[in-house]
Parts: structure tokens; sequence; C-alpha cells
């Protein structure tokens, strides 16, 4: 709990959204609080700030980091998915600036027992809210082989997906990220940069989570809580998640209008958004030296016109 937290793009995030008083902002992905905080910072002496995060333990801290600003901060657990029912709880119609920070939090790896890093020995769990039921273990161990296969490719992308499912089906039950690590590698004989079990324990937490539904869900859920010229600012660390949020916004970055005579689109409708960046802005090296796991995140900001 007192581990430190470097919010990733942190000057980028407070640019990008532009907070300033009286505005209404939400962070969908509260995390320890460091760029609700940034915002809290920016928008005094009378903007707002809505938290949200599905983690009991990132909400504590949260709380504690961000006691000093009162009332301003206004706390929940809850997805971003669900932004929208916890704006109405406020009385908010529409609000000034979204930032959200998906995946996973430092805090989150460097806690052994969340069982999120094979670099610690800890149950296979990956939830990111301990209420909800279904953890890594239940699907490596349960799992028909064909499906576990399928979930490591199209979460992790994983080339060897087939020879790792094989061993883990031959070693099953297993129980520890230890016991996991240790079985992929078996698929990986030579050395490697990366670590072998980085893709697989990817693959299994996004579906604990059900990570790429929920982006996908979300999206045009930010967009209609944003207030004209609002902002919204994704940041991502992998390529399924970027490429959702990039599809997303370049297609509602576009006008549907049908030429004359023709019909192309069944239904007309102009942009909604403008790409602020149509490249995702990266960290700089000076970040990525002083937080390593900064240096696979892209920011895309858009506006809603």
């Amino acid at each position: 709990m007192n581990a430190p937290h470097k919010p990733v793009l942190y000057k980028e995030i407070i640019h990008a959204l532009q907070p300033k008083s009286p505005g209404r902002y939400v962070d969908g992905t509260l995390g320890a609080g460091g760029h609700a905080r940034g915002i809290l910072e920016a928008c005094a002496p009378d903007g707002s700030l809505l938290g949200l995060d599905v983690d009991t333990q990132a909400l504590a801290l949260a709380r504690e980091n961000l006691a000093p600003y009162g009332q301003r901060a206004h706390l929940a657990q809850a997805s971003y998915d669900s932004l929208l029912d916890a704006m109405r709880e406020l009385g908010w119609d529409a609000v000034d600036g979204i930032v959200l920070d998906l995946g996973l939090s430092s805090m989150q790896l460097d806690t052994p027992e969340r069982g999120f890093s094979f670099t610690h020995d800890a149950p296979l769990d990956m939830r990111f809210n301990r209420d909800s039921e279904l953890t890594a273990a239940q699907l490596v161990n349960t799992l028909p082989e064909a499906d576990l296969t399928d979930l490591l490719f199209k979460y992790g992308e994983e080339p060897r997906a087939r020879r790792i499912v094989r061993n883990i089906i031959k070693a099953r039950p297993l129980t520890t990220t230890a016991q996991l690590a240790e079985i992929v590698k078996q698929a990986y004989p030579e050395h490697s940069r990366v670590h072998p079990a980085t893709r697989t324990f990817q693959a299994l937490r996004i579906a604990v989570n059900d990570e790429l539904a929920t982006v996908e869900n979300a999206l045009p859920k930010t967009v209609s809580a944003l207030r004209r010229g609002g902002r919204l600012a994704v940041i991502s660390f992998h390529s399924l998640e970027d490429r959702i949020v990039k599809d997303f916004f370049r297609s509602e970055s576009k006008d549907l209008v049908n030429p004359p005579y023709e019909q192309i689109y069944k239904v007309e409708r102009r942009a909604m958004l403008k790409e602020i960046n149509r490249k995702p802005i990266r960290p700089d090296q000076e970040e990525i030296k002083e937080n390593p796991r900064a240096r696979s995140a892209k920011l895309r900001v858009v506006e809603k016109l």
C-alpha cells in the first residue's frame, strides 16, 4: 500500500485535458490517484473529479492520497464502463474531460498475492475486482484444450500457444504463478529478451477481467458523457487495446454523408469527435528510464464536436 505510484504520461495527460475551474472530470481507472491528483490541482479552486476503480486496494490508497481535496474528489468502486450511472448519482449530466489508463497498474503488479506477476510465487488469481468469481486458475485448469489455445492466441498473440497448452494440460492442476511460468518456459528452450510467460499472463489477465469487451462497451459511453469541447484521453499498453481505441476514434471522427443520388450509408451523421493526435503520444526516454513499465504506453486524445 505504501509503494510509490508513478502515473504514466502524467504531464501529457494534464496538457491533453487542460483542466480548469469549475470543470468536472472523470478518472475512470483511478489506481492510486496519480492522474486524478494532477487534474484536481489544475482545476482548483472549484473543479471536481469523479474517480472510479473496481479494485478496493487501489481505492483505499486513492482515498488517502486525495483526502486533501475534500469534497472536490468523489470516489466510487465501479468500472469505467458504468461511468454514466456514477455520474447520475452525483447529478452530473456531462463532464469536461475523461482519462482512462487501461491495463495493469504497478501497484497490482507489485502485490504478489494478487497473482499478476510471474516474478513472485502466488496463487493464480489476476482479478482486478476481488469480488468477482472467475480467476486465472479456473481458466487454466478447466478450459478445454482448444478454448485455452484460442485464448492465448487471441489475447496474448502467443505464437507457441498450442505447445504451451499441451504442457498445461499434462501438468494440471496448476495453482500458482511459478508453476505456470515454469510450464510456459518449457515451450521456449532458447533464451529470450522478454520473459516467455509474458504473453500467457497477459492473455489470462485480459480474459479474467474481460478487458477488451469493457473497452469496446465503454468508449461510446465516454463520448456521450462529454460536453461539447470536452476531451477524452486514453492510455493503452498493448496492441489489442490500442487497436480498439484507434479504430473507434477514427470511425467517430468521420462524417457519414451520402453523395448525391447514391446511398452508401443507411444512416447519415456528422463526425462526433476530432482527433487531437493522429499518431499516439509515447513516453520520452527520461520517463522510460525512471519507469521502465511506461515504455509500451500509447496516448490517444480526442475532443467532442
